[in-house]
Formats: C-alpha cells, structure tokens, sequence
C-alpha cells in the first residue's frame, strides 16, 4: 500500500495512484480490478478519458467481491473544457459519478483552464477539444466561474476535495485571490525533460499538492508521432538513468517515480502487466542520494509534451505560453 498525503482539504491522498489515461475500454474494468488487487487505491480517471463506466465495473467487482470498501478508495475524475460554465458543472459531475457507479469523487479537477463552448453529453461524449469538425469554439466562462462551481460541489457532498490540472503560476495566484476553497491538488505533466521548479516552488509555499502525471516522459506520447517524443532517448534507456538504477539494483522506471515521490509529489503511473502494477507500488520503498536526485533533476530542458498543438494543428489554444 501507498503512504499518503494529506491534503489542505483534510483527507489523506495515496502518493502513488493508477493513471487511467490510454487504457483501452476493451480492458479498462479487469485492468483497474488487478490494480485493486496489486494494492493500488488511487485511480486517476476523467471525462475526457472515455473509459468511467468500465473503470466503474473494475471498482464494482472489487467491492463485490470484498476485496476493497467504498471508503479504502480514492477516485478521482476531472471536468472537461466544454462544462465550463457555472451551471453545467453540478449536472456533468452527477453524470461521471452515475458512469463510475459511486456517490462522491474524492478529488475532481478542473482538467485544463481552457473553456470551450458547450457540448450536450447525448450529442458527443466526451466532447472532445472541437465543437464541430476542426473548429475550436471558447466558451465566456471565467476561471472565477468555474472555480465557484466546483466549490458548491464539496457543499452538495459530490466530491470531497477540488484541484487544478494544467494550470500555470499566474492563474492560480488569481484563483487563490477568490477562493472560498483553495485548491487541493495540482496536476501537472512533470519528468526530467520537464521539471518546471519554479511552479513546484509555488504549490509548495501555497499547501497545494502536487501530482505528476507522465513520469516517464516521452515514451506516452510516441504513439503520436511527435517528432521532439521521437528524437529524445526514452527516459529509461537513458545510461545516466540505467547507471543510477543499476546503483541501486531497481528498474529504471521506479527511479523515474521515486525521482518524484522522493521530493514529495504524487504520481500516477499505469500498465496492463501486473509484474509493473507492483513494481511501480514499490518505487517508495528505497531512497535515491541528493546527488542522483540533482543529476536527474539536471535533465531538465522544459521539452513539454501534453498541449493542444502537439495533437492537433490550432491558433487558439496556447496554454503554456
């Protein structure tokens, strides 16, 4: 089992979770069911993933069969772009809890700080980033907006905790100016190729948890073809990488993720095998050395993989800019 974090919020977040970013429908519910049982109580879900009902059968069978309570497990989910605005946060959240099969979310984000125009769920879902065809269509909804929404979602007892995902330094210092809630996580693409220190810096000095997803860096994202994915050394091929994981008699991939979890973040890596299920539970149960946490650390080259223009050509959606 995972330490845990304990959140602004109150409640205890496991640090190590289980992405359901890419996992295919066909297995989704046996995939995150073998996670239950190779210890993993953290699932990472969202709309836009279009996986929910087959994660909620995984969840349903492992509670069927005793293996797990409601209450052992921490699921979180997050609102798309198109459900920006105030009024259709509460109906699309009750519609996600409804797939999963469960009364509450322990933690739901806002997925990006991106507000597309209104999609209805029996029309297209999840919607996607297009309203139709190739065209992007921005909701006026405000980050303000939004964010008061997901307030009144702890209020009704639909989600426990509230965060952000994909949110830069600037936006959540305003977000912070209104809050009522503040938020209690920050999801943020985070690897060697990409640190980002100063907006941990932030989330630190704010009590704001930080989950990073991506941990192994380009290796999610050859499969569509981005060329800067597909020049780079994958991260666990990487001497360096292979040199400090020989040190320590441990696969790369759990040096990867203790790089992480060692300097207190989150992580919520995935895989259909259950050998690496178990093996990427146990990257907490050793330390690395100052000096091979600064070397890793040293990778940095601010090389981002996860925004709108690496999968689809668009003007409109500089997030990270």
């Amino acid at each position: 089992m995972a330490p845990v974090i304990k959140l602004s919020s109150g409640y205890d977040m496991p640090q190590v979770g289980f992405g359901l970013w890419k996992v295919d429908n066909a297995i989704a519910a046996d995939v995150v069911y073998n996670a239950i049982k190779a210890g993993y109580r953290l699932f990472d879900g969202a709309c836009d993933y279009g996986n929910e009902v087959e994660c909620g059968k995984g969840v349903a069978r492992a509670i069927s069969e005793g293996i797990v309570k409601r209450e052992d497990l921490f699921i979180v989910s997050k609102l798309w772009n198109t459900f920006h605005d105030g009024e259709r946060v509460q109906p699309i959240v009750k519609k996600q809890l409804a797939d999963w099969g469960v009364d509450y979310f322990d933690l739901y984000l806002i997925h990006f700080p991106v507000a597309l125009e209104y999609v209805d769920p029996s029309v297209r879902y999840p919607p996607g980033w297009h309203y139709e065809g190739d065209e992007i269509r921005p909701s006026k909804a405000t980050i303000q907006e939004t964010w008061t929404a997901m307030e009144s979602l702890v209020d009704a007892g639909l989600a426990r905790s509230i965060g952000i995902s994909n949110f830069q330094s600037q936006l959540i210092y305003d977000l912070l100016r209104y809050a009522k809630i503040r938020p209690a996580t920050l999801q943020i693409e985070h690897h060697p190729y990409l640190v980002q220190q100063e907006l941990l810096n932030l989330a630190k000095r704010e009590g704001i948890t930080v989950t990073a997803y991506s941990s192994f860096g380009p290796a999610s994202f050859l499969e569509f073809n981005m060329q800067h994915a597909v020049k780079l050394t994958p991260l666990m091929e990487d001497e360096t990488i292979k040199s400090i994981a020989a040190k320590y008699n441990r696969p790369a991939s759990q040096v990867l993720l203790r790089w992480a979890t060692q300097r207190g973040l989150a992580v919520i890596p995935k895989s259909s095998r259950q050998e690496t299920m178990v093996s990427n539970l146990q990257n907490i149960d050793f330390d690395l050395s100052e000096e091979d946490i600064a070397t890793i650390t040293g990778f940095n080259r601010g090389i981002r993989f996860n925004q709108p223009s690496n999968y689809f050509p668009t003007e409109l959606l500089w997030i990270f800019g």
